[in-house]
């Protein structure tokens, strides 16, 4: 049995070449839950809104070890007053060898986030059930999507020399 981990996305080229993917460890780094309105907030009629954020931050922590957190933050408010606000910080250590750079980049982009996700997305679910929400399921989100436009924002922002760049994405759940 294999310890490469392809996730059913097509295998960047270097990946023939000798170069590994390995999950070493799954975590939760940090998880965070308010429902400030509580108890009052159960009688509010309306249609929630949900607001997401999503990030991402690298750190080498090895040789050929990566290890990467994706936070994910939902807020959810009911006719203007929040009713929660849910955050995880779901890591992993990855161990990643025998890729370019660039293909290094994609890989800690695109596959180390897709492993991350489900279990962020459980905890996220976990948390808003507890906190005696009914429950809600965040949907599949297309990393290699957002790591191109990451890619895009980046390279627009060395055309205007601008060299902060985040890699926070937000958008509405």
């Amino acid at each position: 049995m294999s310890d490469e981990i392809s996730n059913g996305a097509a295998a960047p080229a270097e990946q023939a070449a000798g170069a590994t993917f390995v999950v070493d460890k799954l975590y939760l780094k940090d998880v965070s839950f308010e429902a400030p309105n509580a108890p009052m907030i159960f009688n509010e009629q309306g249609q929630p809104d949900l607001q997401m954020n999503l990030n991402q931050r690298v750190q080498r922590v090895g040789e050929d070890a990566y290890e990467v957190v994706l936070g994910i933050t939902l807020t959810c408010t009911v006719n203007g007053k929040t009713a929660y606000l849910a955050e995880v910080q779901q890591a992993g250590v990855f161990g990643i060898s025998g890729f370019a750079e660039q293909g290094l980049d994609a890989m800690l982009g695109t596959q180390c986030p897709n492993v991350l996700y489900p279990y962020a997305r459980q905890a996220i679910g976990d948390l808003i059930v507890g906190g005696g929400f009914p429950p809600f399921y965040l949907q599949p989100i297309n990393f290699d999507a957002v790591y191109a436009e990451g890619l895009r924002q980046r390279a627009e922002a060395q055309e205007n020399g601008d060299l902060s760049s985040g890699t926070e994405t937000a958008g509405n759940a």
